[in-house]
């Protein structure tokens, strides 16, 4: 049974730092990308940040570059996302995302609110 559980997500003010994890279990983690989206309230999912199967590129969206980190151990099957210098439009459902073309799999999301 495929699972990805994301967990870190919390209510932080502007400025602050969260880290999100996602647990992998179900499928060969090493061999998938790992991407971390977010769906703001009224907009479509977008894509923040992403790293290749088995870590050696990263990309991320313009309006976190210098800001969010992406990565992934693979011993322990987690991927991560540090958060830094959060703004109150990174307030958002951030999902967890696996994908080895044709095959793609999500989490259930975790809440990040950024307010003072």
């Amino acid at each position: 049974q495929v699972q990805l559980v994301e967990s870190g997500g919390g209510l932080v003010q502007p400025g602050g730092s969260l880290r999100l994890s996602c647990a992998a279990s179900g499928f060969s983690f090493s061999g998938y990308a790992m991407n971390w989206y977010r769906q703001a309230p009224g907009k479509e999912r977008e894509l923040v940040a992403a790293i290749t199967s088995p870590g050696g590129s990263v990309n991320y969206a313009d309006s976190v570059k210098g800001r969010f980190t992406i990565s992934r151990d693979n011993a322990k099957n987690t991927v991560y996302l540090q958060m830094s210098s959060l703004k109150f439009e990174d307030t958002a459902v951030y999902y967890c995302n696996a994908r080895r073309h044709p095959i793609t799999y999500w989490g259930k999301g975790t809440l990040v609110t950024v307010s003072s």
